[in-house]
């Protein structure tokens, strides 16, 4: 080849992967593979690796040196689809795992194994963060919430999936599942009621619950709230507190702890012919509540 900047020539259906000449090493090392390594796999396509690693921020980088033809796309595709694959796989996992559990225990196991903190904390167990193409100046910060990671995280899931099939992508789960689900009773005596509940009844109903203060007792400086929570006019639990918020957070416990035990049955989904899953970003606005 001639031109300065080469791409990498591949079979039908795969992804091109671009290849700049020795002025620009960055733009292409062998870090794919050496996650691939890492990760005890290999990749029919590395390129879908490469992807599924390259966030949107080196592309304003690369796009300075690269023509527009050979500037490779970043994850997001690849996070959206992986977010997909990984409901599906925590899914049927959990199913399987317990043949007696309820829908709403089942749902807000899933919520609980699936959320942004948790993907994170994978993501870190697995160094992704030393392998992920940034722009300059763009770092994989210390906060247990970074976005950045967990959406790296779904793509990665994304590029064994297609890559290798669904199993392949439930062998690589399976060892963040089967040590994690041990310890989700743990976890939920500890967690923000709301922030959980919150995320559990959007996941199924596209919606938040709804609280509402019932009573208010006791003199100006040593009130005592109670809060009562509601979804589609269906109360779940009350609770009591020195502020509306305390009040509010012991509702929701009372609301989770009845839909976990089964004793809480959550009415049924709207029938919208729409999927009851909401959108990742609809999922990530309700964990930040």
């Amino acid at each position: 080849m001639t031109r300065s900047r080469r791409q990498a020539h591949l079979s039908d259906g795969q992804t091109p992967v671009v290849a700049p000449d020795d002025a620009h090493p960055e733009l292409y090392d062998a870090r794919p593979e050496r996650f691939a390594s890492s990760l005890g796999l290999t990749f029919a396509n590395i390129a879908l690796l490469r992807t599924a690693l390259t966030h949107r921020s080196v592309l304003h980088d690369w796009a300075a040196v690269l023509p527009a033809s050979d500037l490779p796309q970043s994850n997001e595709r690849l996070e959206f689809l992986g977010d997909a694959y990984l409901g599906v796989i925590v899914a049927e996992y959990l199913y399987n795992l317990d043949v007696d559990a309820p829908e709403g225990v089942l749902t807000s196991r899933r919520v609980a194994l699936v959320r942004a903190e948790r993907l994170v904390s994978w993501a870190r167990e697995l160094n992704l963060g030393d392998y992920l193409f940034l722009g300059q100046g763009e770092r994989v910060t210390e906060s247990v919430r970074d976005r950045m990671l967990a959406g790296a995280f779904e793509a990665v899931i994304a590029a064994i999936t297609l890559d290798q099939g669904l199993n392949a992508a439930r062998v690589f789960l399976n060892r963040f599942l089967d040590r994690d689900v041990q310890v989700l009773p743990h976890e939920e005596a500890s967690a923000n009621p709301k922030g959980r509940l919150q995320e559990l009844i959007q996941n199924r109903y596209r919606i938040g619950p709804v609280y509402r203060t019932i009573k208010i007792e006791g003199p100006d400086h040593s009130r005592t709230f109670t809060a009562e929570v509601l979804v589609l006019g269906q109360s779940l639990g009350t609770g009591q507190g020195g502020s509306k918020r305390d009040a509010e957070q012991a509702a929701a416990q009372m609301a989770l702890e009845g839909i976990t035990s089964g004793e809480t049955y959550l009415l049924a989904a709207p029938a919208t012919g729409e999927p009851q899953n909401t959108s990742r970003r609809s999922r990530r606005d309700a964990r930040e509540e």
